[in-house]
C-alpha cells in the first residue's frame, strides 16, 4: 500500500516549526518562512541564485524568442523572449528521493 504524499505548505512549514521549537511561536515562525521566502524572491528578480546547501540551487534561466503555432488557429505566432525561474537539485536531494 503506497503512502499518501503530504503537501507541504508554508502555514504547514511554520507550524511544524513552532511545533519542534518550543519558544517559537506560530506567528513569529510564520514570519521566518514568509521572509525567507521573499528574500529568495527578491534574490532570482535581481538575477541572483539561490543556493540552499543540500536541496538545491534556484536560477533565474532566458529562454530566446522564438516561433510558435497557435493550436486552435493553427497560424504562426511569435512568442517574446522569457525569464523564468529554474531549479536544479542537489545530489543529497536526488538520492534522498530514490
Amino acid at each position: 500500500m503506497a503512502k499518501e504524499a503530504k503537501i507541504l505548505t508554508k502555514k504547514v512549514l511554520a507550524d511544524e516549526i513552532a511545533a519542534k521549537h518550543e519558544n517559537i511561536t506560530k506567528k513569529a515562525a510564520a514570519e521566518v518562512v514568509n521572509y525567507v521566502f521573499e528574500e529568495a524572491a527578491k534574490t532570482l528578480k535581481k538575477g541572483g541564485v539561490v543556493d540552499i546547501n543540500g536541496f538545491g540551487k534556484f536560477s533565474v534561466k532566458k529562454r530566446a524568442a522564438r516561433t510558435g503555432i497557435n493550436p486552435r488557429t493553427k497560424e504562426t505566432i511569435k512568442i517574446k523572449a522569457s525569464k523564468v525561474p529554474a531549479f536544479k537539485a542537489s545530489k543529497t536531494l536526488k538520492d534522498l528521493v530514490k
